[in-house]
Formats: structure tokens, C-alpha cells, sequence
């Protein structure tokens, strides 16, 4: 081993420092972050194997088990977050009321994520509804969707499937990871994940199942929709 060799050796940040690296990193990022990116923190000289800081993360994952924080694996890479068990207390540290969610807009995510890809159309067959075009829009916004492509069939309408972002949001690392249709029982059920308020304001959630898209009453539906997803849009934090 020659003299240089055995200088990066002794610099390569190893153990407990590597941990408590990690750590902090994770915490100022305030977003999920991969072994690969956390390894551009380090200098050549620094920087461990991958392999080393991958291991050294299922260690400071372990570590929080007794704590009021969790390092999970989500789409993006990793995160530190307030354990959910916590939210009740940390969720007081801001003044501003939880964004409002109308059913129409769960049940539209929801739709996607589970039929995706899948048409503006499509959803609104299963619905029984039109679909707002602000409910598309926020959820755009959000980042939780993007257009995937176009359906074969006169009018190209777009596909629709969720983002990265999405499975973020749900603490999910892929697609797998969502609960079987089974599990769900009811819109409401998401809603945890997130700490959001469901409306009660949207009406045409309620027995959807007997409305068609092209019933008049469909029009005065989705104004409905519109009217509430306005209400969402004032409320989510810019």
C-alpha cells in the first residue's frame, strides 16, 4: 500500500461521525435524498464506499426507534421526518390550517393511482361526474401528476399517471407499496397520511354511483368541484 493510499484511508469518514453526517444532512435538506447524492457531501479524500453509507443509514434508521423522529425510504431517496405519533403536538408550531381536500379531489387521485395510466374520461365513466379541470390543475400543481402520454383513439386525450412526488407524500417507495383497494374503505382513510381536512363543502361525492356524466345535473357538479378546489387553492401554503 503506498504512502497516498494509506492517507485516503485514514481520511475516509467512517462510523459515528458518517452517521451524525447523515443525519444533519438529512435534517437541513427538508427533502428525501439518496446514498448517491448524500456522497457528494464528502471529498474525494472523505468520501466512504456507498455501500458503507448505505449501511451506515440502516444504522441511524435503527437508532430512531426510540426517538421522536424516523428515517424512512420513500420514491425520492431518504428522509427525516416527525414520527406520526408526534404530528399532534408539532403540528402547533404552525399557525396555518391544514390544507382542505374536497372528496371529489381524493377520489380523483386515487383513480389515477391505482388505474394509471389513465383518461380525464376514463375517470370520469368510473366517477359517474365530470371532472373539474381545477381538480386536474391542483393536482398538477401539487406535482402529484403529469401527462405520461396520449391514448390511441380520436382526440389523443391525455394519460394521466402520479409522480415521485406523490409517493413522497404518501411515505410510499413505489406503486407496490399502496394499501389493496380492500384496505380502503373509504376516501377518509387517506387522509392520515397527509394531515389533511376532507370538505364536506363538494356535493357530488354523494352517490356518485347513481349520477352520469351526462346528466344536466353533472354541470352544477362540477361547479361544486370547482367552488372547492378554489377553497383548496387558498388554503395550501404557497
Amino acid at each position: 500500500m503506498t504512502e497516498q493510499e494509506d492517507m485516503t484511508i485514514n481520511s475516509m469518514i467512517k462510523g459515528e461521525q458518517l452517521q451524525k453526517i447523515l443525519e444533519a444532512a438529512l435534517l437541513a435538506a427538508g427533502q428525501p435524498l439518496t446514498p448517491a447524492q448524500l456522497s457528494t457531501l464528502f471529498t474525494d479524500e472523505e468520501r466512504p464506499p456507498t455501500g458503507e453509507i448505505s449501511r451506515a443509514l440502516e444504522q441511524l434508521g435503527n437508532e430512531c426507534a426510540g426517538r421522536g423522529v424516523e428515517l424512512i425510504k420513500v420514491s425520492s431517496g431518504f428522509r427525516m421526518q416527525v414520527k406520526q405519533e408526534f404530528n399532534e403536538w408539532v403540528s402547533r408550531l404552525w399557525k396555518e390550517r391544514p390544507p382542505r381536500y374536497s372528496r371529489a379531489l381524493l377520489e380523483t387521485i386515487a383513480l389515477i393511482a391505482y388505474r394509471q395510466p389513465i383518461t380525464r374520461g376514463e375517470i370520469e365513466s368510473v366517477r359517474g361526474v365530470s371532472v373539474s379541470t381545477n381538480i386536474i390543475r391542483t393536482l398538477q400543481e401539487r406535482d402529484w401528476i403529469r401527462v405520461v402520454g396520449h391514448r390511441d383513439v380520436p382526440g389523443k386525450p391525455a394519460l394521466f399517471g402520479t409522480t415521485h412526488a406523490f409517493l413522497d407524500s404518501f411515505a410510499l417507495q413505489n406503486l407496490d407499496d399502496l394499501p389493496t383497494l380492500a384496505e380502503i374503505r373509504d376516501m377518509e382513510s387517506l387522509v392520515p397520511e397527509l394531515q389533511l381536512e376532507v370538505s364536506d363543502q363538494t356535493g357530488d361525492a354523494e352517490g356518485m354511483s347513481d349520477k352520469k356524466t351526462d346528466d344536466p345535473k353533472s354541470e352544477s357538479a362540477e361547479a361544486a368541484d370547482d367552488e372547492s378546489v378554489n377553497a383548496e387553492q387558498d388554503a395550501v401554503p404557497q
